[in-house]
């Protein structure tokens, strides 16, 4: 019995240790939760910082697109849509969200939001804490955001 259990312990540690040694190594860089943060976004989409990583590229395969946004306090992006919608899963800090002619969302970590096809909506962090969250654009073939213009400040402010 004892043979049986120590050679499968040795088994399994070989295992382990094979598999960890082919398992593909992180991204370098600075993180924001498990993936890199990124460069810093264009200043004409966004007011503040703001950070994004490419996750997936768009191909003709998939097309979906996917990137890592973290906010810092403050930050937020322009009013934009996107023809084909937006999945943004809120990975870390405390965010906002809005669609046009519609009270102000809180996000927190954990929390999904579905922006509709051609919805006019923004999304960034609290005055006081950053967000990040990774963003879903599928269906690109139908485009994938128009931008609008910056959220102005009593915009941004009237979260209630």
């Amino acid at each position: 019995m004892n043979r049986i259990v120590l050679t499968t312990a040795l088994a399994l540690g070989i295992g382990l240790t094979s598999f960890a040694q082919t398992a593909p190594k992180a991204p370098a860089g600075p993180l924001s939760g498990p993936f890199p943060k990124g460069e810093r976004a264009p200043a004409a989409n966004f007011t503040g910082v703001v950070y994004v990583s490419t996750l997936v590229k768009n191909d003709d395969t998939f097309n979906c697109a996917s990137s890592n946004v973290t906010f810092t306090p403050g930050a937020r992006s322009n009013w934009h849509t996107h023809a084909a919608g937006q999945i943004l899963l809120v990975t870390d800090g405390l965010g906002y969200y809005q669609e046009k002619g519609q009270p102000i969302r809180l996000l927190r970590k954990g929390e999904v939001v579905q922006a509709q096809p051609g919805v006019e909506h923004w999304h960034g962090a609290s005055p006081q804490q950053g967000m990040t969250h990774i963003s879903l654009n599928v269906n690109t073939e139908k485009g994938i955001v128009d931008w609008g213009s910056p959220v102005t400040d009593q915009e941004y402010t009237s979260f209630k």
